[in-house]
């Protein structure tokens, strides 16, 4: 059966998955049956140490694991870090075109090599109000992912975590917040996070300084962090604000 075709089959059939195993064994199967030898829907976190629920099935050999873990790598590997810049798939050949590695990026792509897996294609599947994750497809060391298999991967990646998310009801038991901000408390941490002082979003938005400094506060309270960057980092990431608010066109 063609490449493609397998993918589609594998689509149907995760999207009717129940389970986290089955859907590992039709990875498995979508996999072996193109020729990709290793695969990883996760979340990057740290597992281990952030008690949060998030998704991790994989086949990576337990060696690789066991050294991730070991060295706290869920969201400092360098294609998780790549991930977060690029709105599509990409081959693991142009990471550096993204970030700038580092001596232990270096290390974790020969590390990755060490135990079997070589050349690697990964799709971004982030998420407002989640931790950022990826689909990511390996071959093994000394094999090439060809074309052909970066249209597959890029096919089941996305349904592949999808599917994850459905299954473990991964916003059903990681809510954003339970009480959101108020359009006010929003208009004034997005002030505050495109670098305004309270005085000046004030002026903006036609409320005194004070006013401004008691909604932040109320703002922090409800996400329980205790400064304002703290709290910029939160509201972005539950997507209460948005990067492209950011920009330096925004003008008050």
């Amino acid at each position: 059966m063609p490449k493609l075709a397998i993918a589609d089959a594998f689509v149907d059939r995760a999207c009717v998955a129940s389970s986290e195993d089955e859907l590992f064994e039709l990875l498995s199967d979508c996999c072996s049956a193109v020729g990709i030898r290793f695969f990883a829907l996760v979340h990057h976190v740290n597992f281990g140490l952030e008690k949060a629920p998030a998704i991790r099935i994989h086949n990576y050999p337990p060696a690789w694991q066991r050294w991730f873990d070991e060295n706290q790598l869920g969201r400092a590997d360098p294609v998780h870090r790549a991930s977060q810049l690029i709105c599509c798939g990409f081959p693991w050949s142009v990471v550096p075109n993204f970030i700038e590695l580092t001596a232990i990026d270096r290390s974790v792509f020969a590390q990755a090599r060490g135990v079997g897996i070589g050349d690697g294609y990964t799709i971004p599947t982030n998420v407002p109000g989640e931790f950022t994750g990826s689909c990511s497809f390996a071959m093994a060391t000394g094999e090439t992912f060809t074309r052909e298999l970066q249209a597959v991967a890029q096919i089941i990646g996305g349904i592949a975590f999808q599917a994850a998310r459905r299954i473990t009801r991964i916003r059903e038991v990681w809510p954003p917040i339970e009480r959101p901000l108020t359009d006010r408390q929003r208009d004034c941490v997005l002030w505050s996070t495109r670098g305004k002082t309270d005085w000046e979003t004030g002026k903006i938005l036609g409320i005194s300084k004070g006013t401004v400094i008691q909604h932040l506060a109320n703002a922090r309270e409800r996400y329980d962090v205790h400064n304002k960057a703290e709290l910029s980092v939160r509201a972005l990431h539950d997507g209460v604000i948005a990067f492209s608010q950011l920009g330096p066109r925004h003008q008050p």
